[in-house]
């Protein structure tokens, strides 16, 4: 019987395969072993061990619950491994936390608040899904019903230091309401109507103990795993120098109670350009200012040599 030419060739071709992935696998395999014995073997994904004390805001974490435990242990992973996004968020913090960490002293804030705003934005002017805006994600009507200017011209959510002084106001109720600055914390992110209902339906005033939805329930862990990761970065894999952390911008300030027909030349004016003023004023929203009431605004303006590294 005659075997056709063709199978006999995709015979050979099978068998030169097989040999070829049986060849890797034992490539592989011996690699492994050489790799385990090597005491500079890294594997490429390892779980972060628990400190075995953890606090927000003087609070403990009740880490001998092992809901406690895994809700931190993930939040701590998934953080870590969140590289870029964490990589960047501790240094903007060498820009921002020294103002916000006054702030919230000013205020009796626990210093561990500054994390939130982390959590909420990575410390940067972002606009969520829902209309949330800035680092303390403030949505329109919340803000103005606390007096923060919003409209097409001026947009005070974007102005560090009135947001930040915004999200103080919110801390002290919400701690007078509470008793508790976990609770805080967690009312930022569900409302007080929110959290006050499952309070009431739980009968239960510890955060650690409520059942909440999924957003609220891992609030408090992801502020918890960042202070973690950004007291102490090397531990957690992010080798960062101090020489590695965006500094705060020198500036001046120069309060303006009279229409700026545009900040192009309003800059000129003060030895810098458009570009820095508005990286320091993103609430101006506008390339002018109307301001047909006569209101005084304090405006910040970039030092002469803000934009070298030496000025800096």
């Amino acid at each position: 019987m005659k075997v056709p030419i063709g199978k006999i060739a995709i015979g050979i071709m099978l068998l030169l395969s097989a040999g070829f992935v049986l060849t890797l696998l034992v490539a592989a395999d011996n690699q492994q072993s050489v790799d385990a014995d090597n005491e500079e073997y890294k594997p490429s994904a390892a779980s972060w061990a628990l400190p075995e004390n953890v606090t927000f805001a003087g609070e403990p974490l009740p880490l001998q619950n092992f809901d406690t435990r895994e809700s931190l242990d993930r939040e701590l992973n998934a953080t870590a491994y969140r590289h870029g996004s964490t990589l960047l968020t501790i240094k903007r913090a060498g820009r921002y936390f020294p103002e916000m960490e006054k702030i919230l002293n000013e205020y009796g804030i626990p210093d561990d608040f500054k994390y939130l705003a982390c959590a909420e934005s990575d410390l940067s002017n972002v606009i969520s899904p829902a209309g949330a805006t800035g680092f303390w994600q403030i949505m329109e009507n919340t803000g103005k019903e606390a007096g923060m200017m919003i409209n097409k011209e001026i947009d005070d959510r974007y102005n560090l230091e009135k947001s930040t002084r915004f999200a103080c106001e919110y801390f002290k109720k919400a701690y007078a309401r509470y008793g508790s600055w976990t609770m805080a914390a967690a009312s930022y992110n569900n409302g007080f109507s929110g959290l006050s209902e499952q309070v009431e339906i739980q009968n239960e005033k510890n955060y650690y103990d409520l059942l909440l939805n999924e957003e609220t329930a891992r609030y408090v862990f992801r502020i918890a795993a960042l202070k973690l990761i950004m007291s102490d970065p090397s531990m957690y894999g992010f080798e960062v120098r101090e020489s590695d952390l965006y500094r705060p911008i020198p500036f001046k300030e120069v309060t303006v109670n009279t229409p700026v027909p545009g900040f192009e030349q309003f800059a000129r004016q003060y030895e810098t350009n458009y570009k820095l003023l508005k990286f320091l004023n993103p609430w101006l929203r506008k390339p002018f200012l109307t301001n047909s009431e006569g209101r005084e605004y304090t405006i910040r303006v970039p030092e002469k040599d803000a934009r070298t590294a030496e000025g800096l």
